[in-house]
């Protein structure tokens, strides 16, 4: 196995390692966002209840706040967006250094 397969395959392990051992190791723990977090923080800190300062476009437009189904949709697109962004950039500088080295 060439070295880089090999490094590739230990981040993997590693990557897999970070997203599993926390569901076993924390077994009664609540995996909540940071949204839900800071809001607790601030009224803890402040002594009253914390109110943001807008509501979300997509609620407004709606009348209403976003089912969970469609707040995880957009979520999933705009991580694919991201990921296709980050990969047309990454290819395009693996071919220029395959023309850089002919």
């Amino acid at each position: 196995m060439s070295k880089n397969k090999r490094t590739v395959l230990i981040l993997l392990v590693i990557a897999a390692a970070i997203a599993i051992i926390p569901l076993f190791t924390l077994k009664g723990a609540e995996f909540g966002g940071s949204d839900d977090a800071g809001s607790v923080m601030i009224s803890e800190i402040q002594g009253e209840e914390h109110e943001p300062w807008f509501t979300p476009i997509m609620e407004t437009l709606i009348d209403g706040e976003l089912p969970g189904e469609v707040e995880s949709l957009l979520f999933c697109v705009q991580t694919g967006i991201g990921v296709g962004i980050i990969s047309f950039f990454m290819g395009r500088f693996v071919e220029r250094k395959k023309l850089e080295n002919n």
